[in-house]
């Protein structure tokens, strides 16, 4: 049977404002044509500090203008989820999707980004790696969270996805409650393997872990497309 084709695009690093407004681009031309195309993979490493808000909310306006003052950008996202971090060594996936060709739900969705990460930290020889129980999302080791995941589906069509702490100054966090989750904490890939581990080095792998987890075909495209 022919495995679904995915559109890839890398953006390098570039200011978080250009992966959004990639996705949108993304998200119309999949609405517009709906069941036409599998749609695309958008991969990025942002260039600065971004603190982003989820439906749900997460942050009072004293709290959005101290994390300004920080030199910060502080954005609300239509993605579930409460108030994460954004920034330098760290992947951004944000996989723009028809769940029709793919044959998925948006919980198993979810489920396969999760797994992802987790496929992803194995191949950089870390075992340890795993997602927790609803209402928990994301990807853990013990209790500190080392992969956030917050989507967005309407007309069967994706949004938004996950960020991988790969070598990420976990400093930032400490100015907000992470995903809303009281008495938990965060990590990334240079933290755990006690070596510098770059964004670059790790997207093989996680192409890998997609290719194997979505059981789809990956297909470059250019960025600005």
């Amino acid at each position: 049977m022919l495995q679904p084709a995915v559109r890839l695009v890398w953006l390098s690093q570039v200011p978080y404002a250009e992966l959004l407004a990639l996705q949108q681009r993304w998200l119309r031309r999949l609405q517009a044509e709906p069941g036409t195309e599998a749609g695309a993979l958008l991969l990025c490493e942002p260039a600065g500090p971004v603190y982003t808000t989820g439906l749900r909310g997460g942050l009072t306006s004293e709290e959005t203008a101290r994390l300004r003052a920080l030199g910060a950008e502080v954005l609300p996202l239509g993605r579930g989820g409460l108030a994460t971090f954004h920034g330098p060594g760290q992947l951004l996936c944000h996989p723009i999707l028809d769940l029709r060709p793919l044959g998925l739900r948006l919980r198993t969705h979810v489920a396969a980004l999760e797994a992802c990460a987790v496929r992803l930290c194995e191949l950089q020889g870390l075992p340890g790696a795993r997602a927790r129980p609803p209402p928990y999302t994301g990807v853990w080791f013990g209790e500190r969270k080392i992969c956030a995941i917050g989507v967005r589906c309407g007309r069967h069509v994706t949004s938004h996805g996950l960020a991988l702490n790969c070598s990420t100054d976990l400093t930032w966090f400490e100015h907000i409650v992470p995903c809303g989750l009281v008495g938990t904490g965060v990590t990334s890939l240079s933290e755990e393997l006690q070596r510098h581990v770059t964004v670059d080095e790790v997207i093989p792998r996680f192409l890998e872990a997609f290719k194997e987890t979505y059981k789809c075909t990956l297909t470059s495209e250019d960025s600005s497309s």
